[in-house]
């Protein structure tokens, strides 16, 4: 694959899989076959090369059935996640618990939210916390037992205005949410995600966490249908992809 010329038009993907084992393993094979190639100018890995869709909807039925990517046994390819890391990251996603490097987790924006504010205080330069008081987990399980299921207001977010000044703004931006045909269904939306090792966890414990709102709320679970202008894979990871595809021809430059 090469760089993209200007004269081309963003190219939307859409998926459709059964489970999150066929999610990841079907997104895998579609970028290698259509993402683009370039070079990180601002980011974590500034200087890499990405592999990545324009734009993907990704839509999964039964989350349920396998939470976790199976790899083949003796294939030599690294699992991307465990199902003990996403229970750990079940823990993470419904707790404002973070450590004093850490300027957000999604946990602490989903279920104890604070704003940061700069102040000069003695001449020096702080950051104060303002809590703002709400459990958004909590709170959009309340809203559908108490008001109904007719509401397109019961949506979970992550990102904040202020994010845009940060060096490692958050990934996750959003996880809206519905109630249709008697289940609960997440409509998420990254901003950048990294297919092989952030995909599989991050979807893992969002299904867990609807799981959870699914039995508070009294429906049944329901399918993901993800989104993401910034779905990619590291260049490190990209013969791990083909070996797992088997799409050993298609050449990436």
């Amino acid at each position: 694959m090469t760089q993209p010329t200007q004269n081309e038009g963003m190219k939307p993907v859409y998926i459709e899989a059964f489970d999150l084992d066929d999610a990841w393993f079907q997104c895998l094979s579609a970028i290698l076959e259509k993402g683009q190639v370039y070079t990180i100018t601002r980011g974590s890995y500034k200087g890499q090369k990405r592999l990545e869709f324009d734009f993907v909807t990704l839509r999964v039925k039964k989350p349920s059935h396998q939470i976790i990517p199976i790899i083949p046994e003796g294939s030599g390819i690294p699992a991307p996640t465990t199902m003990e890391y996403v229970q750990g990251y079940l823990e993470y996603l419904l707790t404002g618990a973070k450590t004093e490097t850490e300027d957000y987790t999604y946990g602490e924006r989903l279920v104890d939210p604070k704003v940061r504010i700069e102040e000069n205080i003695e001449g020096k330069r702080m950051m104060r916390e303002i809590p703002l008081n709400v459990n958004q987990v909590e709170e959009v399980i309340k809203m559908y037992k108490t008001e109904g299921h007719g509401t397109n207001q019961a949506i979970m977010e992550i990102g904040m205005p202020s994010d845009v000044s940060l060096k490692d703004p958050p990934c996750l931006r959003l996880i809206d949410t519905r109630i249709r045909y008697g289940k609960l269904h997440f409509i998420p939306y990254f901003r950048s995600w990294d297919l092989w090792g952030g995909f599989p966890s991050n979807l893992g414990g969002l299904q867990l966490v609807k799981q959870y709102m699914a039995e508070e709320i009294g429906v049944e679970d329901g399918e993901i249908i993800a989104i993401s202008k910034g779905l990619h894979l590291y260049d490190y990871t990209w013969e791990w992809a083909k070996q797992r595809t088997t799409k050993y021809e298609k050449k990436i430059e």
